[in-house]
């Protein structure tokens, strides 16, 4: 390489040289102007901290505004919450829970004696390795890194302006405020306070800058390798949230005041709680289990077990009417978690609402995998699991016919059935699918989300590594990850909560659900990871096989209802709407609002989110999106509307016969966390 020495072509020294002037010449700007500064001065609005990462040339000034004359800021009130406490008790107090503390964290280590967990120190993510290759691009072109710097100072600068003139009493409007959805900041003090407040502006305005820089500079990485940044830059921001911090989150130093730190020894004691539930790992727990049963307060809908194997267990349900429709229903839930998240309370009960509507239902209830599964792979959940249940439902009740509906997971497994059923001869003793219903179901993996982080090669090969030696992957890890995808909900929050405020969690079903993980069987999730998520195989016709059978989706003839939810982190809705451009037969796309879990659970009595129609599945989703149709309230009328189509005519309802045991059964009961 060459380097010039002529004014044209300046060597990069001389432009780095240039840009820390012009950082020096900022800051000194900014000294005098804070020397300068008059009570009267206000800072103007200011949405963004940067335009494009270029420094600004003008420094408008802040105007104090004429209707704040005479108010005060209420700051002041906010302020005086904190001056009532003793310096020197205070002081005492923290002293007191040093001790208490000490002894906790003793008596904790003497109890895990023997049962110490081993670390290992490996980075199968690669991205250390991907921080570096963005840290090499940016240093080689240190201008536009000093053009962002300054920028980034010139937003401070701002802020300073705005925290002096609150400071001196006077309103000004905030720089960058939280997104709408960020409950981070909800306290009154964050925005009452101009202490917190500034906190909180700082760190926003820090955030903001670090995502579009690094977005920025990703750009020119290799797209997988840019997505695992971004991801990863985002955890680190999300953890280093003033919020998460004592000292800095308002609610958790007013409450460490007002109870002389008795909030921090009690959070101590849950954190230590969730390390010994956890074994040595962290596990932190999301909801007060002890609130619910299975069977008791949560999956209650009345049925019966009526067959079982190494598989499953599959459950009919009592009829609630006293005519129901000819053609049964059956649920194929994902086997990622379990079941009852279609049968949480009568409230919310998607299976109860079912059988209110008059449908026979039936659900497969899926074995918790122990090391026994190792070899169970995913054609095993057709052989076994669905058409074991479709076999069983023929023998009771006697129909030729019947409509299936498969949950995210679930739903996958259907269009893989569905595509087998087209290729090779039908098995006699199974019934005729008259219906598919696929929930948030992907079927094209090539835009999966920020689940792609977390599968690669290298990836891949540390998890059949792991599963290799216990022959399957453990919930808790599978957990994690998902707990990842939203770390400010299932993360943050209850560290704030639990450790912090040192509060018990709040009971919520949905969350006790989530809390109770299954494990994965080896062969099956290296099978999903490679060979779908990886290779995107099961959208190619005969890319995969079933048993032996080449299987080709868009022979698939049998009419689909697909559901997909808006804000879906797992299932992302673009990704999910490539199917209705696959299926061979005729499709309806419906669009639930929020996310994986609520946009699906969405009861019409809850009268929430709401959905999307559109009788056309134009190829582009978002042409699909301009000509849909918004409708308030629930789905689940919609749907039940779509499949009166294929359920056949009224008979007398069906009393469940003897069966095996009660619903939930028993393997829904096995926890593996």
């Amino acid at each position: 390489m060459t380097i010039a020495d002529d004014d044209q072509n300046p060597r990069p020294g001389k432009k780095l040289a240039k840009s820390l002037d012009a950082i020096s010449a900022l800051r000194n700007a900014m000294e005098q102007r804070l020397a300068e500064t008059k009570p009267e001065e206000s800072a103007p609005k200011q949405p963004t901290p940067s335009e494009n990462l270029k420094p600004e040339t003008e420094q408008p000034r802040m105007q104090k505004p004429e209707s704040s004359a005479g108010k005060d800021d209420p700051s002041k009130e906010s302020m005086k919450e904190f001056r009532f406490y003793d310096p020197v008790e205070f002081s005492q107090n923290m002293f007191r829970i040093a001790e208490r503390s000490q002894r906790l964290i003793r008596d904790y280590i003497e109890r895990q004696k023997g049962n110490a967990v081993e670390f290992q120190a490996f980075d199968p993510t690669h991205i250390s390795d991907a921080l570096l290759e963005l840290t090499r691009r940016i240093l080689n072109d240190p201008e536009n890194f000093a053009n962002a710097q300054i920028a980034l100072w010139q937003g401070y600068f701002k802020l300073w302006q705005q925290a002096l003139a609150r400071m001196q009493g006077q309103i000004a409007e905030p720089l960058v405020t939280p997104a709408a959805s960020d409950k981070r900041f909800l306290d009154k003090d964050w925005q009452n306070n101009w202490i917190f407040d500034f906190i909180k502006q700082s760190y926003l305005l820090t955030a903001q800058w670090t995502n579009e820089f690094v977005k920025q500079e990703a750009k020119k990485l290799d797209p997988k390798l840019a997505h695992k940044v971004d991801f990863y830059i985002d955890q680190i921001l999300d953890a280093m949230s003033p919020s998460n911090f004592w000292l800095t989150n308002p609610q958790v130093l007013r409450t460490t005041l007002e109870t002389g730190g008795e909030n921090l020894v009690k959070g101590l004691e849950n954190l230590l709680g969730d390390l010994e539930r956890g074994q040595g790992q962290l596990r932190i727990s999301m909801t007060d289990a002890s609130a619910f049963k299975v069977g008791g307060n949560i999956g209650i809908t009345p049925g019966k077990v009526i067959y079982r194997n190494k598989m499953i267990e599959l459950m009919q349900y009592e009829p609630l009417t006293p005519q129901v429709h000819r053609v049964p229903l059956l649920i194929i839930p994902p086997w990622i978690n379990k079941f009852y998240i279609l049968d949480l309370r009568e409230k919310n009960s998607f299976i109860r609402y079912l059988v209110s509507q008059g449908h026979t239902v039936f659900c497969i209830s899926w074995a918790n995998p122990d090391a026994s599964f190792v070899n169970v792979n995913f054609d095993d959940y057709m052989v076994d699991g669905a058409f074991a249940a479709m076999r069983e439902i023929k023998k009771a009740i006697g129909e030729k016919d019947i409509n299936v509906l498969g949950y995210c997971i679930g739903g996958t497994l259907l269009a893989s059935t569905l595509g087998y059923l087209e290729a090779a001869p039908a098995p006699p003793d199974l019934p005729k699918i008259n219906s598919a219903t696929y929930l948030v179901t992907m079927i094209d993996f090539a835009e999966a989300g920020d689940l792609s982080v977390f599968i690669d090669d290298d990836q891949i090969k540390t998890l059949e590594a792991r599963m290799a030696k216990q022959g399957y992957l453990d919930a808790a890890s599978l957990a994690v990850t998902f707990n990842m995808l939203r770390s400010n909900d299932l993360i943050w929050s209850f560290v704030v909560n639990n450790y912090l405020l040192g509060k018990e969690p709040f009971p919520f079903d949905i969350l006790y659900w989530n809390s109770d993980s299954t494990n994965l069987p080896a062969a099956m999730h290296s099978f999903y990871l490679r060979k779908m998520y990886m290779d995107n195989l099961l959208c190619v016709p005969n890319g995969l096989t079933m048993k032996d059978v080449p299987i080709d989706l868009t022979k698939i003839t049998t009419p689909s209802f697909l559901l997909s939810t808006r804000e879906d982190h797992i299932a992302p809705w673009k990704s999910t709407y490539v199917s209705t451009q696959l299926y061979k037969g005729p499709v309806k796309f419906v669009l639930s609002g929020s996310g994986h879990i609520a946009g699906v659970i969405n009861p019409p009595t809850a009268n929430k989110y709401g959905y999307w129609t559109n009788d056309t599945c134009p190829e582009n989703p978002e042409d699909w999106m301009k000509g849909a149709e918004e409708h308030q309230g629930s789905w689940w009328p919609e749907w039940i509307k779509w499949l009166e189509s294929y359920a056949g005519e009224q008979v007398p309802a069906r009393e469940v016969k003897a069966g095996i045991e009660a619903a939930p059964g028993s393997y829904v009961l096995v926890r593996a966390v």
